[in-house]
């Protein structure tokens, strides 16, 4: 008896538990294309999250081919368009992982040492690159590219021809 009424003394914690990981963020999303960028066929979407604390949470997600050993494209934020050649890179993102062609940051503060909030996100002048590989020839390939906040996005003002290719960061 003494076991039932402990039982239902403490049902109601377990039950009041709740998914806890919509309630950190807030209300404001924002979605961006990232386009074929070379003879790999990788493309996909860029999310950007409104944290409840104010930082922003990107999320790069890729469709393409998938692998089963660890393997990771490195992505970066630059800022200016994929098109200028002197676009430096803003912020390193969290590569993505060729199993599931995901990545997610939390944007710190940018190379410039200034930081983000979403409405000055939406009008960033900025795009995403995600590389074939950290560094050597393949560095050189950026498999997905895609302008963003305030730079256009469709996917008729893409060019990948004028991609411009960033330095690598030592």
């Amino acid at each position: 008896m003494k076991k039932l009424v402990l039982l239902l003394l403490l049902s109601p914690f377990f039950f009041a538990c709740t998914d806890d990981k919509d309630e950190e963020y807030t209300n404001n999303s924002i979605e961006y294309n990232l386009y074929q960028s070379s003879d790999y066929a990788y493309e996909g979407k860029l999310l950007v999250r409104e944290l409840t604390s104010g930082q922003l949470e990107l999320t790069v997600q890729l469709e393409g081919a998938k692998e089963s050993e660890a393997y990771y494209f490195p992505a970066h934020l630059h800022f200016g368009s994929y098109d200028n050649p002197d676009s430096p890179i803003a912020y390193m993102l969290n590569p993505v992982d060729i199993r599931d062609l995901k990545s997610t940051t939390v944007l710190g503060l940018l190379s410039n040492g200034n930081s983000l909030t979403f409405e000055q996100f939406k009008s960033f002048d900025g795009h995403v690159k995600v590389h074939l590989a950290e560094s050597g020839p393949d560095y050189e390939v950026i498999l997905s590219a895609g302008n963003i906040g305030g730079n256009e996005n469709a996917i008729e003002a893409f060019n990948r021809e004028g991609i411009s290719v960033c330095l690598p960061v030592y």
